[in-house]
């Protein structure tokens, strides 16, 4: 090829005259269109468009190179689009970091990526398009989704199996695999209409027929599983007061509004008798006041705690070392007597948010900018808590609830799980929803009931088959009272063996590649 042609070729690989080269592009706007197909939006067509067009481009090349900037770009955005509402932190004060907002796109596809870039890259191993998606679908599982949920302390938000949460009964299987396994499936269902599009034969139509099949058959084992729950009530049945004052984040932590923020909490909580109610729930950070060592505003909670229950509020607390005070975002549980009966502090700290990765080691230009993150201290992983004459429950706080197989004790498992959180960081985006949706994953893979409060919403009772009977609409003001079944706990085989289910598929997905490419050596060997 001479340099007109190399030129020629190179004009012709680029489209619509953008920088990126043509498959890196294809590869840009599939991985943003898979976003389209996560909660709320769910447009279910993106899933089977993006991996379809995902296994194509695997097609296009062997080379390793060309691969992994393929995987990068696709990565890039998927969760540049995927994460976006993350920017709209920035957002609650718009002249001091609004400007910020398109970085925070930018270093969340530029950051993410990366994770997505082995999935593409492997495939150049495999011999035919069979080992292909195998390959691709298991390491999907160890980088984008299992590798991501621990790396750096792990971000595991936004698996490729929540597309699936529109409807409870697709969910059903999570039970089994868990959220990493039900990736793997609904990766290689959404691949095979790729079979077809890239030679679009009648015999290869059976493809698309198998890819819709497999999606109905979830939900057919899904609707049957729900329609055989019992929901009688039963002895363990308690009555709980969801409280959402929604209160805005810019007035949150204004020292200015904070007596009037506790207020409000208190009013919601009291505007109704709670002689039945079992428990209150306050969000995360409920409290800006220490009320271990705040005696006065603990007295004042005294009508907010039910008669015979106990109040569950988030709070912010102070301890003592030689360092000087430090701060923990806590779950303290509270009696009529107005007393702090148990507490639990958060394990698993946002990065950037509750502490700065690595910050000894920063510059110093910008500790000016990191020195206005407090360092929390982190508490102890997997503590239940037991109150007399009511089941135990496994606290959590705030995102600490996306984490697959990484929330409860394997041993003696209790049977409820609380969840404080705030997401009035994101205001009226896909965050909320998306967070909400974590939250019924968990309730189906361990097999327990979720109550879950928010600041802003969205409140909701998940019960352990991921229905959300009772829920709070996000950004609505007041409280909700619902009876909880607790009886219907029952075990699961992911909660049982946790990743090690969806680690065994993604391994048997590697030797079935393995196989396939030994067979098609074999073949090739004696046709000729």
């Amino acid at each position: 090829m001479n340099k007109k042609q190399k030129k020629h070729q190179q004009q012709q690989n680029k489209i619509f005259g953008f920088w990126l080269p043509r498959h890196k592009t294809i590869a840009l706007i599939a991985g943003a269109v898979l976003a389209a197909a996560l909660p709320p939006f769910y447009q279910f067509w993106a899933v089977l468009a993006a991996f379809s067009v995902a296994l194509w481009l695997c097609m296009q090349s062997a080379n390793g190179k060309h691969l992994a900037a393929i995987g990068y770009w696709f990565g890039f955005g998927y969760f540049a689009c995927g994460f976006y509402w993350i920017g709209n932190a920035l957002l609650i004060d718009v002249k001091a970091t609004g400007f910020l907002y398109p970085l925070v796109l930018i270093l969340n596809g530029a950051f993410f990526g990366l994770f997505t870039i082995l999935p593409f890259w492997i495939t150049k191993s495999g011999k035919n398009i069979a080992a292909k998606m195998c390959l691709f679908t298991a390491m999907w599982f160890f980088s984008a989704e299992w590798l991501r949920s621990f790396l750096f302390t792990g971000f595991p938000w936004n698996p490729v199996s929540s597309v699936l949460a529109i409807r409870p009964a697709l969910l059903q299987t999570l039970a089994w695999w868990g959220t990493y396994g039900l990736s793997m499936v609904v990766i290689l269902l959404a691949m095979l209409p790729a079979l077809w599009l890239i030679k679009p034969t009648r015999k290869r139509l059976l493809w698309p027929v198998l890819s819709l099949s497999g999606f109905i058959l979830l939900w057919e084992y899904g609707t049957f599983v729900l329609a055989h729950i019992d929901t009688s009530p039963s002895g363990e049945e308690i009555m709980v007061r969801l409280v959402q004052p929604s209160i805005p984040q810019n007035l949150k932590w204004n020292k200015k509004t904070a007596e009037n923020n506790f207020q409000k909490y208190f009013d919601i909580s009291t505007q109704k008798d709670n002689h039945h109610i079992d428990f209150v729930f306050w969000g995360e950070t409920a409290s800006p006041f220490d009320l271990t060592q705040d005696t006065l505003h603990r007295e004042k909670l005294v009508r907010a705690v039910p008669k015979h229950g106990y109040l569950i509020t988030g709070l912010l607390r102070f301890e003592l070392d030689e360092k000087g005070y430090i701060p923990y975002n806590s779950l303290a549980v509270i009696n009529r007597k107005t007393q702090v009966l148990n507490l639990y502090d958060k394990h698993h700290l946002v990065p950037f948010g509750e502490y700065i990765p690595l910050r000894q080691y920063l510059p110093e230009w910008v500790h000016p900018l990191t020195n206005t993150v407090a360092e929390f201290g982190r508490g102890k992983q997997f503590k239940t808590i037991t109150l007399d004459g009511y089941p135990e429950f496994a606290p959590l706080i705030c995102y600490e609830v996306i984490f697959s197989d990484d929330i409860v004790r394997k041993e003696n498992k209790p049977k409820w799980m609380v969840v404080l959180t705030n997401d009035g960081w994101y205001g009226q985006s896909a965050g909320p929803y998306q967070h909400l949706v974590a939250a019924q994953m968990r309730a189906v893979e361990e097999g327990m009931t979720v109550v879950r409060s928010a600041n802003s919403g969205i409140s909701a009772i998940i019960t352990p088959y991921g229905e959300v009977p009772v829920k709070l609409a996000l950004g609505w003001k007041g409280f909700k009272d619902a009876a909880v079944n607790l009886d219907l706990a029952h075990g699961t085989i992911f909660g049982e063996y946790g990743n090690a289910v969806p680690l065994c598929m993604a391994f048997g997905l590697l030797l079935l590649a393995k196989i396939i490419n030994k067979l098609q050596r074999y073949f090739r060997k004696h046709k000729k």
